[in-house]
């Protein structure tokens, strides 16, 4: 019972830990005042506040547009390549935002192809024609909205799976034409998956800064490392920050209240799968049209255009782009070794303990999912930059030497913010294969003196393996493509992939920055796969 009890204080104690650097965040930001505060009110936070809505409000259009009508085609239809069609749909989520962000500037941009040929073909000059301008807050929606769809497809496309043909065929028995069981049967029913996939997609519009900083695009994240890096005030920084967590909080309650509602009531005969519905004529290309113009121009055109700029580019050959991969891989695996450890202690203690408190621990920890990557980073900084200080000044009193910065700028501040930011996806995991694992093996293990920790190395681990593969696999590939907390809290002269397509992309070296993007889209596909299957369950 000793250890018990220890087990579940120990992740009440690593939920707080977790949850320190928000709450630093928080009390800088209530507990003192900031002249450069009073300034941003004047002049820039308008305008912070109105991009962000802009950009929310875009991107919610966009993704139900490209989300929900191939949800519905590849769940509840049946034509010509679906099932291949229906995975191809998803890989736009191997693909950073800014990642496109830079392939489209490159494509669309006065000195980019589209545009010679434009001149070239109808002898124009530039200026004498109108075309898009892709550094705006609409080239940041169309952006933002073809990398984060997918999650409104998965989620919508799992739910249209769980409802039942004789749903509609219910609903034309009463006499209601098809076109209208679909707005009347088919999207209700799927409301609250459509839902929470919006607010999932909103939470990452809020959480990016590579698109909107490379685009110009005046956002909070923008706003706040500007404050942080241009001011050096850490107090209006925080302001700014608790702004913006209230509004992702905001959201991240929405998307959990919109899941509860996610029931669906299956018929008698729960065996029986969807009937999809056979198009035919031409519905046939209408449909697949409908269905691959999305990936086509959220991941095909962006990897065909990288593939190039690669070829072309001689950073293959830099020895420093070896210690970039090297970099990157040693960062990511430290932090899915860590993560999925944490994760593993978290998910037992409630195996142990389901009561409340422990749930609520649990809760708080995988709390940082929900907060973009610089709030994450700017209150680790904080934290970690307090904590040094103390330490500094504790020993040159005790001792009379000055010891120097301990945790701050080393990577320790790195894995620390990555356990923060991405401690939701290994719990949600490692949870849900502990749901399968039943409880009487725990007891049979304890009655023949196997202690707790005995019971999660030999017998959970082995059974938990494919779900803590599948955490480690994508906390993996979330910590390469990560660029905001990396920027902010990087050990000097440590660059990984994302940095070094930032940096590259940033001097409008865009064919430099082609190598660094194809490894991390390359690293991206693979867990992608692995949440389709997971999430499809197998059925089609």
């Amino acid at each position: 019972m000793r250890r018990f009890s220890a087990l579940s204080l120990g992740s009440f104690g690593i939920a707080a830990i977790l949850a320190m650097p928000t709450l630093f965040i928080i009390y800088l930001a209530l507990s003192s005042s900031s002249e450069v505060w009073g300034h941003l009110y004047q002049t820039v936070l308008g305008d912070y506040l109105g991009n962000s809505i802009g950009l929310m409000v875009g991107v919610t259009i966009g993704t139900l547009l490209l989300g929900v009508p191939s949800a519905w085609l590849c769940a509840c239809c049946d034509f010509p390549f679906r099932k291949t069609i229906s995975w191809l749909i998803i890989l736009p989520m191997a693909m950073p935002a800014y990642i496109v962000a830079y392939v489209y500037s490159g494509l669309l941009n006065d000195s980019g192809p589209i545009q010679r040929w434009i001149r070239q073909q109808f002898e124009l000059s530039y200026g004498d024609y109108w075309f898009v301008d892709i550094h705006s807050l609409g080239g940041a929606v169309c952006v933002l909205s073809l990398v984060l769809y997918p999650y409104v497809y998965l989620l919508a496309r799992s739910a249209f799976l769980q409802q039942r043909h004789q749903l509609n065929a219910v609903a034309r028995t009463l006499g209601s034409p098809f076109s209208r069981n679909i707005f009347k049967v088919a999207l209700p029913l799927a409301r609250p998956a459509i839902a929470a996939g919006v607010l999932l997609a909103l939470m990452e519009t809020m959480s990016d800064y590579g698109t909107v900083q490379y685009f110009g695009i005046a956002t909070f994240t923008t706003g706040i490392f500007r404050t942080y890096y241009g001011f050096g005030d850490e107090s209006a920084t925080a302001q700014l920050a608790m702004v913006l967590l209230v509004v992702v909080l905001v959201l991240y309650g929405l998307e959990k209240q919109s899941r509860k509602g996610m029931a669906f009531h299956a018929l008698e005969d729960s065996k029986q799968q969807s009937t999809p519905l056979l198009i035919s004529g031409w519905r046939q290309p209408l449909a697949q049209i409908c269905c691959l113009v999305p990936p086509l121009l959220g991941f095909f055109i962006p990897v065909l255009t990288l593939i190039l700029w690669g070829v072309e580019s001689d950073e293959w050959q830099q020895a420093s782009f070896v210690e970039l991969a090297i970099n990157s891989t040693v960062l990511a695996s430290l932090a899915a070794i860590l993560t999925v450890c944490i994760a593993l202690i978290l998910c037992y203690a409630v195996r142990l303990q389901p009561s409340w408190w422990v749930k609520l621990t649990v809760q708080i920890a995988s709390i940082g999912y929900a907060l973009p990557g610089t709030i994450v980073a700017i209150g680790v900084i904080s934290l970690l930059t307090a904590v040094d200080h103390s330490l500094v000044e504790g020993l040159s009193q005790l001792l009379g030497v000055d010891s120097g910065l301990w945790v701050s700028g080393t990577l320790v501040a790195l894995l620390f913010a990555f356990a923060v930011r991405f401690m939701t996806v290994a719990v949600g995991s490692i949870s849900s294969g502990m749901a399968t694992i039943k409880p009487h093996i725990d007891d049979s293990a304890r009655l023949l003196g196997r202690t707790p920790w005995q019971v999660i190395r030999q017998i959970h681990i082995p059974l938990l393996r494919p779900s803590v593969l599948t955490a480690a696999l994508i906390v993996f590939v979330d910590v390469i493509k990560e660029l905001p907390a990396t920027l902010i809290l990087r050990p000097f002269n440590f660059n990984t992939l994302s940095v070094r397509a930032y940096e590259m992309a940033s001097d409008e070296r865009l064919y430099d920055a082609g190598p660094s993007a194809i490894v991390m889209v390359l690293a991206g596909i693979i867990p992608v796969l692995v949440l389709n299957r997971s999430i499809g369950g197998g059925r089609s």
